[in-house]
């Protein structure tokens, strides 16, 4: 019988602490839905294929833009976070701009790799 209870309360007990770390890392879907086009973009570039770069970089602006108007969720300094999605928009800006003024390949990754490094920023350095 005290062999059941224990097992009772440590499943309880496990149970109370994963909803606890549920509640505090939040899933942020807009950074995922922009990661999904960041990835499709920047990796192919930095093998030297800038073709989905120029058929995605509008959509590269329009998840930036959103990932930027979504509530920052528990776990991320929103005054760290809000400055850096800023600077990201601008800088996906500036490569949609590029890739329509028919930048040189090297221009085009350049300019990815910093919309890159500002992603990651986001990821690494805003969080609490």
């Amino acid at each position: 019988m005290k062999h059941t209870i224990s097992i009772c309360i440590m499943l309880l007990t496990g149970f109370g602490m994963h909803q606890v770390g549920a509640q505090t890392k939040a899933r942020w879907q807009e950074m995922y839905d922009f990661h999904e086009v960041m990835s499709t973009t920047f990796h192919p570039a930095e093998e030297g294929n800038l073709q989905p770069l120029r058929e995605k970089a509008g959509m590269l602006v329009d998840r930036a833009e959103a990932w930027k108007k979504s509530p920052v969720p528990a776990g991320y300094n929103p005054a760290k976070t809000a400055d850096t999605l800023k600077r990201l928009v601008k800088q996906c800006k500036s490569v949609r701009k590029s890739v329509k003024k028919g930048k040189s390949d090297a221009e085009l990754t350049a300019a990815i790799t910093t919309a890159h490094d500002i992603f990651h920023e986001i990821m690494e350095k805003c969080r609490e």
